[in-house]
């Protein structure tokens, strides 16, 4: 008795269907034991490649700003903070998060463009001295403690 494709017994392949099967397990099973002789020394690449970047982080330690937005930005009721710091890093506190973000930045004139560790990217405008606009906040320069 054949099924409507013309199988055999309903719910069994063919014999050719089943050596295909079983190559295509072969195969699987070498592309895992591939993917397992293969990861951890591309694991190991991508550490290293990450360490590599650490000096020139440090380096960036050393540089001075260009501008004169250095310091701490917060929103009036202090829920976002921005420390711009000296070396083109910046951090972001929300709420009670002190680091919720880290991150580069770069000023051009009276524009502040932001990148994210993470990847993410924002943007924001000085409209004077002590007045940050940044995603729909208005973040004001908190003056240097005495």
């Amino acid at each position: 008795m054949t099924d409507a494709c013309g199988f055999g017994r309903p719910g069994r392949l063919p014999t050719e269907s089943r050596a295909s099967a079983r190559h295509r397990f072969q195969t699987e099973n070498s592309d895992t034991q591939w993917s397992q002789t293969v990861r951890q020394p591309l694991a190991a690449l991508i550490t290293s490649a990450a360490l590599s970047i650490q000096p020139v982080e440090a380096q960036e330690n050393n540089l001075q700003p260009n501008h004169s937005y250095v310091g701490m930005w917060i929103t009036d009721d202090n829920r976002v903070r921005h420390e711009l710091l000296p070396n083109g890093r910046y951090v972001e506190g929300r709420g009670q998060r002190e680091r919720a973000y880290e991150g580069r930045y770069e000023v051009d004139g009276t524009h502040i463009e932001y990148w994210d560790d993470t990847g993410f990217t924002a943007d924001g405008y000085f409209v004077d001295a002590n007045t940050l606009h940044h995603g729909g906040m208005i973040l004001r320069r908190k003056p240097a403690s005495p």
